[in-house]
């Protein structure tokens, strides 16, 4: 049985507890949070018997692997203290906000690995695992398809912060580091090529929040397939992120687990997978790694480039200002 101490109790740790409640020979045993009133209760409503808000407690618990849903300005260091505490970690999108984090967490499990200690460490890029992406991803595999452009929409409304499921966030969200880490990491890994080029232009900052509410985003490949991003949090219609595939047999249109062809005929994912939650084949090749002692889809190191790629793109938007 792989134990897992989960780090959050928000809207996208309950998804990870939903996931891994279908995974055989795992169990969440712990929960760390931060205020101990809302960690009891979130602990209480799943039966999981410890919970702590103290980190470097919990992690002296019988657990085997850590997966990371707390605030994002605190990811790269719970990373890397799990790492130096001997666990495999899964640490949700984004693994960091700036790239020079993002490279410490793979220099800390890098260290562990040159020590003796064969860790798993593996960012939550969860578009890697949705059916929808998967199913486009293993036509380009077979040499079927080919992208040419991709044009994604991410949208919310979020004039106040607010997380997922409506609460109050302690921390901020962010456009670039956070949402558009999702599709920046997605254009590579479905092309199988690095961005080449990207540039970045941002609306004005909110006031309150201190963060830009809209952003354009452009990538290209050297090959020349493109990417045109768009996000949005003042978006007061349809809310998620939406992917066009435009190839060069066929245009897909992918919303979250279900695809499309370009003409909304819609294409049955259902086997493409064991499931199709996305966010429970992510957990399922968390573990299946660890069990393998070999490296995830979506290690840190194969995300890093897409963190490379914020930082080129954060270093654009300082020159616009």
């Amino acid at each position: 049985m792989l134990k897992v101490l989960m780090v959050g109790h928000g809207a996208f740790a309950q998804k990870h507890m939903d996931g891994i409640k279908n995974i055989a020979g795992v169990e969440v045993t712990s929960i760390c949070g931060r205020r101990e009133d809302a960690t009891k209760a979130a602990a209480d409503a799943r039966g999981i018997k410890h919970w702590g808000t103290d980190l470097s407690e919990c992690l002296k618990q019988d657990i085997d692997a850590v997966i990371i849903t707390s605030a994002t300005q605190v990811h790269a260091a719970q990373s890397i203290q799990c790492l130096q505490a001997g666990k495999h970690v899964q640490v949700e999108i984004p693994m960091a906000d700036t790239v020079a984090d993002a490279r410490a967490i793979l220099a800390a499990q890098q260290a562990a690995v040159k020590a003796g200690n064969k860790l798993i460490a593996m960012a939550g890029h969860t578009r890697r695992f949705n059916p929808s992406h998967q199913w486009i991803h293993k036509k380009i595999q077979a040499g079927e398809l080919k992208v040419l452009q991709m044009d994604v929409q991410t949208y919310f409304f979020r004039r106040t912060n607010m997380n997922a499921a409506g609460e109050a966030r302690s921390w901020t969200d962010h456009l670039l580091w956070h949402h558009a880490c999702h599709t920046v990491d997605l254009f590579s890994y479905q092309t199988g090529e690095p961005v080449a080029h990207a540039f970045a232009l941002e609306g004005p900052h909110h006031p309150d929040l201190k963060i830009a509410m809209d952003m354009s985003i452009g990538m290209k490949t050297a090959s020349g397939a493109v990417c045109n991003l768009s996000l949005s949090f003042n978006n007061d219609g349809p809310l998620g992120t939406f992917f066009r595939y435009i190839c060069d047999k066929g245009t897909y249109l992918a919303r979250y687990d279900d695809l499309f062809d370009g003409k909304e005929n819609k294409i049955d994912v259902s086997k493409v997978d064991v499931s199709m939650n996305g966010i429970e084949l992510q957990d399922r090749e968390f573990f299946a790694a660890i069990l393998a002692g070999r490296e995830p889809n979506a290690s840190i190191a194969q995300c890093l480039p897409a963190m490379v790629t914020l930082d080129t793109l954060e270093q654009c938007l300082a020159r616009t200002r």
